[in-house]
């Protein structure tokens, strides 16, 4: 199996590389169970993303980044749901096709959690930037919500994101280039 080795806030870890298809892999950046790098990426991040009032990301690889920047912040987060919850009244939606899914998909955030954003400095937050999709439909919600977004973050910019200079992020993470013999 193929990898990556990089550092990530001060940390070294080793991505395996995933074929998005036949020309083109991805290094698979998984934060889901390591809380070392969970903690040392929010530090870092929290660093770089200015004032803010509230954090917002999308179900559900952001989700330990957003909770541990909001544990070292004391500020809240809000989750965009992938799914209609029974609990969620009246949702608002937006829908997105994101480089890591096969299909469109939509997200929801419940009349309670949008007027949680409502007035308020919005920080978007996820652990890897690649086409922007994800964070421009977290935009929308936000927006739609009656929110203002002053930053978008990433643990990792991949690809051509790495380019941007709206997008706070940690590390650049290189896109690899399938060869043919």
């Amino acid at each position: 199996m193929n990898t990556y080795k990089m550092t990530i806030a001060g940390l070294e870890r080793e991505l395996t590389l995933c074929p998005l298809n036949d020309k083109v892999s991805i290094g698979a950046f998984i934060m889901f169970s390591d809380v070392e790098l969970t903690i040392a990426c929010a530090e870092e991040l929290l660093k770089k993303c200015g004032d803010f009032d509230i954090i917002l990301t999308a179900e559900s690889k952001g989700i330990p980044i957003a909770y541990e920047m909001s544990r070292q912040s004391g500020k809240p987060y809000v989750v965009a749901r992938k799914s209609i919850k029974l609990y969620m009244t009246e949702p608002l939606s937006v829908s997105v096709k994101s480089i890591t899914t096969e299909k469109i998909q939509t997200l929801y955030l419940s009349q309670e959690k949008a007027a949680i954003l409502t007035g308020k400095k919005i920080l978007i937050v996820d652990d890897v930037v690649s086409t922007g999709e994800s964070f421009k439909a977290l935009g929308q919600l936000a927006e739609t919500a009656g929110g203002e977004v002053i930053t978008y973050s990433a643990v990792l910019a991949e690809g051509d994101a790495s380019e941007r200079d709206d997008i706070v992020f940690l590390e650049k993470l290189p896109l690899f280039f399938n060869s043919y013999k």
